[in-house]
């Protein structure tokens, strides 16, 4: 009985050395690397900022046109069928104070993302280098900020959408597709003399133009005015030969914004555009092309998810540079419900009807018609 005691004690010991042993060896020996500290971020990586944006959705062209086209509209243009309408990813280091250099990045993809190329710069069918510039806020006065390379216009209300901006439709305006251009590229520079008045100048290639179709350059400006905090009043131009190897024929458009909020639940909105391009009527030939519109915009917000945007506008092309139908005047009503949920996510429909003085619309028999309707849905999604 002893024998067997000590023998049971013997191998208890046995096992307790032999785990403390093997707990021994698996334990790591310390690391020189674990008393030092982390290799601190670059500034650099700890300023970029990166975002994105999509858009999907759905138009049915009660129409029902042969070609399942929607008549006059650039971005929304196919009728009856699902679109990835965008994919946009945004890198940026953003400039803020005087002495700050920066740049930003607009990577597109989707059936939108062709509609905003320009000239000399293609990424393919549906994608596009939306915008890639460079910022500098040089240190004088409030502070001289500088943005060169290709950037999105300062014309008009509504947005080429992203994620620091959209517009409260899902389609866009006759003004915005037909008055205006879309992008720049060239330089611009930006002073806010109070915090009520900001101006801006830029000398660029054109209209939509990476690479300059003639040997002169356009201008534009721009005057922002807030007299008052929920007001604010835009003054814009731009000027400059357009057509390719041709530097007489000078094209310009003079836009207007304002906005109010007369509410936290009640916002509106006007835009009116006024263009002119030196000889170049298909009307008249030999007669300037002349083109004028105006657009008006509420917004009605709700203590819930729910809002409604409403947009009405019309646009008159007399030299028929502009819409491509010849002389003629367009009008189009649009209502756009919306609900949001949280802070990424926006699913909306809308309602829209087109009309016009000619017939450039036509129905399921290929026939003529002085309107159309279209019904649309859409998902947004914001990071």
């Amino acid at each position: 009985m002893l024998r067997s005691r000590f023998a049971a004690l013997g191998l208890m010991l046995a096992l307790t050395t032999a785990t403390s042993v093997a707990s021994a060896q698996t334990t790591p020996p310390p690391s020189d690397s674990a008393s030092k500290p982390a290799e601190p971020v670059p500034n650099f990586f700890r300023d970029i900022q990166a975002n994105a944006f999509a858009s999907l959705g759905y138009i049915s062209n009660l129409n029902m046109p042969q070609d399942q086209l929607n008549t006059l509209r650039y971005f929304d243009s196919r009728a009856n069928t699902f679109s990835v309408d965008l994919a946009e990813l945004v890198v940026q280091k953003a400039v803020a104070k005087a002495g700050d250099a920066g740049f930003r990045i607009d990577l597109t993809a989707g059936t939108f993302a062709g509609a905003t190329q320009s000239s000399g710069l293609r990424l393919g069918d549906n994608a596009d280098l939306q915008q890639a510039f460079a910022s500098y806020i040089a240190p004088l006065g409030t502070g001289l900020r500088f943005d060169v390379g290709k950037f999105v216009t300062h014309m008009g209300y509504e947005l080429i959408e992203g994620y620091d901006g959209y517009n409260d439709n899902y389609s866009r305006s006759l003004l915005f597709n037909y008055a205006i251009p879309l992008t720049h590229t060239g330089v611009k520079a930006s002073y806010s003399p109070t915090s009520r008045v900001s101006l801006m100048a830029m000398v660029v290639n054109g209209w939509d133009d990476a690479i300059d179709n003639n040997s002169s350059k356009t201008v534009g400006a721009q005057i922002l005015v807030k007299p008052v905090d929920p007001v604010a009043l835009y003054v814009n131009y731009i000027g400059g030969p357009e057509n390719a190897d041709d530097n007489h024929s000078i094209r310009q458009v003079v836009d207007l914004v304002g906005t109010l909020t007369v509410n936290p639940m009640l916002s509106l909105g006007v835009n009116a555009d006024f263009g002119t391009e030196s000889g170049t009527s298909l009307v008249k030939v030999g007669d300037d092309a002349t083109w004028n519109g105006v657009a008006g915009y509420a917004k009605i917000s709700t203590s819930s998810p729910f809002s409604l945007g409403l947009r009405a506008e019309t646009f008159k092309d007399n030299g028929g540079t502009r819409l491509g139908i010849g002389e003629a005047r367009v009008n189009e009503f649009t209502v756009t419900p919306a609900f949001k949920f949280g802070s990424n996510l926006v699913l909306r429909a809308e309602g829209r009807y087109d009309s016009s003085d000619s017939a450039p619309f036509v129905d399921d028999k290929g026939i003529a018609k002085k309107n159309q309707t279209t019904i649309g849905l859409n998902a947004i999604w914001v990071y």
